[in-house]
């Protein structure tokens, strides 16, 4: 075989280029591995997202360069951001991990690791997850069907169809209720029904305080009885139009939550999650007066919290999370183990992932 000069630098050009793509595959795969392959704790696990907003595509998206804490919460988690949360979430400067969770140097990070999110991604991670976790339930914590162009064209239908191709179990909510009370009701008692349990354990009719929706929903996982309570968002009558939800009170109900455990715990659950849109501060005010809790899944304020906190309270400690905002960020391997005791450390059961498109890319078809 013969070869021009040509030929011969166009052969080693496209050599060179194909080279080069196997190792970025390569070092993609091998960084997918490190971050996605998590050992498997106990025998019930969780997977959290929350506050997508709608969002079904991968987006660039920008963390905070200030998050205010007030009084005792100054300096804390969630309220730390840039090189002071890395470093104590134990993060490297300049890493994927890094890019998902701070502004820093965003634009360099953003062109070097790309857009975060997205359905397909998102779906392609809980089934890997869920294949190595069987019986894990998924939970959203809501502002979920609101936030998108099609959402509103489409009255929100288009976020239920996705969430239940994606596998959510269990859900609360928050923005879902500017679609106004007769559209929610309309999607949990048909599009949701038999599917998603939609559930809020502190939104009673404002007549008789009757539950609007069920506080509260047991599963069993892997022959462990689990109960996931369900508390929406408690300003909506004030943080957004009040007519949209005239018939309906709400309210943080701490005496209610409490019986909701109790009932739940007299009924024979062995592990108690509260699926929450509080807001990460008042899920940690809620874990220290209510006890018999497991683990607060929360949202709302869109804090992607690396380190989950153990709250301690007079019976016991709860685990406090918050899976951030926009489809960009899961925790998943919320687990109990054989001991039926939770971990004295939350970072030993509870772990949280940036959903990289890069990473994910060769998972998502």
């Amino acid at each position: 075989m013969n070869l021009t000069k040509r030929e011969f630098l166009q052969l080693m050009t496209a050599a060179g280029v194909a080279g080069m793509a196997v190792g970025r595959h390569a070092d993609a795969a091998a960084a997918a591995d490190q971050l996605y392959d998590v050992p498997r704790f106990g025998q019930v696990s969780f997977l959290h997202m929350t506050d997508c907003h709608a969002q079904l595509k991968p987006i660039y998206f920008r963390e905070p360069s200030i998050n205010l804490g007030i009084g005792s919460m100054r300096g804390q988690l969630p309220h730390l951001v840039g090189e002071y949360l890395l470093k104590a979430a134990g993060v490297p400067a300049g890493s994927a991990q890094a890019h998902a969770l701070t502004y820093l140097d965003f634009e360099s990070a953003a062109r070097r690791f790309g857009k975060v999110g997205g359905f397909a991604h998102l779906a392609s991670l809980v089934k890997r997850v869920r294949s190595s976790r069987p019986g894990a339930l998924l939970l959203d914590g809501g502002d979920t069907w609101q936030g998108s162009g099609t959402a509103l064209w489409t009255d929100g239908q288009d976020m239920v169809d996705a969430c239940k191709l994606l596998g959510v179990d269990v859900m609360t909510g928050h923005w879902e209720f500017t679609l106004g009370m007769d559209r929610v009701k309309q999607i949990v008692e048909k599009d949701f029904a038999g599917k998603v349990d939609f559930v809020a354990q502190n939104i009673k009719t404002a007549d008789f305080g009757d539950p609007v929706f069920k506080p509260y929903v047991i599963r069993e996982i892997n022959s462990v009885p689990c109960a996931i309570i369900g508390q929406a968002f408690p300003y909506t009558p004030i943080a957004n139009p009040r007519y949209m939800v005239a018939d309906w009170e709400f309210g943080i109900q701490d005496q209610n939550m409490q019986a909701m455990v109790d009932e739940v715990r007299g009924k024979g659950a062995q592990v108690v999650v509260v699926l929450s849109h509080n807001g990460m501060d008042v899920d940690l005010k809620m874990a220290s007066r209510v006890t018999g809790i497991d683990a607060i899944l929360g949202g709302h304020t869109h804090d992607g919290v690396p380190v989950a906190t153990l709250v301690s309270n007079k019976s016991g400690k709860t685990i406090v999370t918050n899976a951030g905002s926009n489809g960009k960020f899961w925790v998943s391997s919320i687990s109990r183990s054989r001991t039926r005791k939770w971990p004295t450390s939350a970072t030993s059961c509870c772990r949280f992932f940036p959903i990289s498109c890069q990473l994910t890319r060769r998972w998502t078809r």
